[in-house]
C-alpha cells in the first residue's frame, strides 16, 4: 500500500503531501523534513529507493526521482513493488508535462488542486487505479469540464437573482 506521496523542493519547501493513512500534521511535517534531510545529502550516482528506517518505520520503503528542482516521492510498504513506484513517478510527472507543457515549480504551486485531481486519478486509498496517463488526462479533463460548467452556473443564478433583486 502506499503511504504518502510527497513534493518537495531542492529547498525543502513541500509542493504536494499526500498521506493515504492518518497522519497528524505534525508527523507529517516531521517526516517531510527527514525525508528531505535524507535525500539533499545523497550524492545523485546512488540509487533512488531507500529502504525502512527511523523515519520511515519498519515495513516502509521509499522511492524518488529529482526532475530539475523538485524531489517526486512515493512512500509506501513492502506489499509495492519499488520498480513499479518508481515508474509511477514517471507516469505522473508525464501527465504534468501533457497539463502544463515545460512544467515548473511555480506551475504546481499555482495548479495544487489539479496536481491532487490527478493523483487522485491514479492513487485511490493508498491503491494504484490508473497508470494509463491518456485515460488519466481524459478524466481530468472532463472534471475541468464540470468545474467549467459548475462555475457558469453559479456565476448565471447569481446574476439573476441581481437583476430580479
Amino acid at each position: 500500500m502506499i503511504k504518502a506521496m510527497i513534493v518537495i523542493n531542492n529547498q525543502g519547501k513541500p509542493r504536494l503531501s499526500k498521506f493515504y493513512n492518518y497522519t497528524p500534521l505534525e508527523q507529517q511535517q516531521k517526516l517531510i523534513r527527514s525525508i528531505y534531510s535524507v535525500l539533499c545529502l545523497r550524492p545523485e550516482n546512488v540509487s533512488n529507493f531507500i529502504e525502512g528506517s527511523s523515519f520511515l518505520g519498519p515495513d516502509s520503503r521509499l522511492v524518488y526521482k529529482l526532475f530539475a528542482t523538485l524531489y517526486f516521492i512515493f512512500v509506501f510498504d513492502s506489499s509495492e513493488n519499488e520498480l513499479a513506484m518508481f515508474d509511477l513517478i514517471q507516469v505522473y510527472v508525464e501527465i504534468l508535462e501533457k497539463c502544463f507543457s515545460n512544467v515548473c515549480e511555480l506551475d504546481l504551486v499555482l495548479n495544487c488542486s489539479k496536481m491532487h485531481t490527478i493523483l487522485d486519478e491514479m492513487i485511490l486509498g493508498g491503491q494504484v487505479v490508473e497508470t494509463n496517463s491518456e485515460k488519466v488526462m481524459q478524466a481530468v479533463d472532463e472534471i475541468a469540464k464540470m468545474e467549467k460548467i459548475t462555475a457558469a452556473t453559479k456565476f448565471i443564478s447569481k446574476s439573476t437573482s441581481l437583476f430580479w433583486g
